[in-house]
């Protein structure tokens, strides 16, 4: 059972956002209303995608919505994404990485196989910010960052940011 009350906006380097996630086992009220709280602090930090271990919690669930509209919420439980497509270069940032905004690269496409809040698999796919996104969440399932993906000239231009969230971890 997940204490919603408990989670929270999860910052790099917490040992959450590092580990693979497990999978979910059963969709229920308690996971309904943890992508209620996801959605809450997505819109709350402006985001367009976030993803449980976001909100510390390990579990491989994640939700969309492009146009930060409830209305256009995608959920998406145990999600398989396989990207495609040429390799795209845009800057990205991370809700669980304040103050860095970087060039990543990632594929244009991407398909996702995924089950809903209603328990009926889906697949969808996307291209551009919404493939993007995809990639994106999928990597905080994974244990992956942005930070993980810095090449060595943006890790040395992004240093002191990254000295900061890892002294601000520290000191809690």
């Amino acid at each position: 059972m997940i204490d919603i009350e408990k989670c929270r906006m999860t910052r790099y380097p917490a040992e959450v956002l590092a580990k693979k996630a497990e999978p979910v086992t059963e969709i229920n009220d308690n996971i309904k209303q943890l992508v209620e709280k996801m959605y809450e602090l997505m819109r709350e930090n402006r985001g367009v995608g976030f993803a449980a271990p976001q909100a510390g919690v390990s579990l491989r669930l994640f939700i969309i919505s492009i146009d930060g509209s409830r209305e256009n919420v995608k959920v998406f439980i145990n999600p398989t994404v396989t990207p495609d497509g040429p390799l795209v270069t845009i800057e990205e940032g991370c809700l669980s990485v304040p103050g860095i905004y970087t060039k990543i690269r990632r594929y244009k496409n991407a398909r996702v196989t995924a089950t809903g809040l209603d328990g009926k698999e889906f697949t969808d796919e996307g291209e551009d910010l919404y493939a993007r996104a995809l990639q994106h969440e999928n990597d905080h399932i994974e244990g992956i960052t942005i930070v993980n993906r810095l090449g060595s000239a943006a890790k040395i231009a992004h240093r002191k940011q990254i000295k900061k969230l890892l002294d601000n971890a520290s000191g809690e």
